[in-house]
């Protein structure tokens, strides 16, 4: 039997669903002056903070195909923003790292997201701010639980 769901909890959820997804949007702006499109990014962040990784895993991670995984890695490595080395357990497989300059673009993106961020938080007045901070802390203790 499946849960029953209030229809104050779904309207809430389609509240924080469609927030969380404008509020990436909008943050995504500050991400044209990384250089790199998108998928490029988000690529180079699953790299960077997930470690060398193989193909497959970035693919699937990033929810496309492999040859389609296989360009953006292409193109990330003419860049010299990851390093693509066979792996030493399975030479058919090849495992992709960030290299310093690629960590370095990605983290210099993040902290431009970030201060976009910040700037609008640093707006709201006292309460605002406690209150976002619990919410917050509610949404982290959420998606640990997903």
């Amino acid at each position: 039997m499946a849960n029953k769901i209030s229809k104050n909890s779904q309207n809430l959820a389609d509240r924080i669903h469609s927030a969380a997804i404008h509020l990436l949007r909008k943050l995504r702006r500050q991400d044209a002056n990384s250089g790199l499109n998108a998928p490029r990014l988000s690529a180079l962040s699953v790299i960077v903070f997930a470690g060398p990784v193989t193909l497959g895993d970035l693919a699937q991670a990033e929810q496309v195909r492999p040859p389609t995984m296989s360009r953006i890695v292409d193109a990330l490595a003419e860049h010299r923003l990851v390093t693509k080395r066979k792996n030493a357990k399975d030479g058919r497989s090849t495992r992709i790292a960030a290299t310093q300059a690629g960590r370095n673009l990605l983290m210099r993106a993040r902290e431009r997201r970030v201060r976009a961020l910040a700037q609008q938080i640093g707006a709201l007045d006292a309460a605002e701010r406690a209150a976002l901070q619990t919410a917050a802390d509610i949404l982290k203790r959420m998606i640990d639980a997903i």
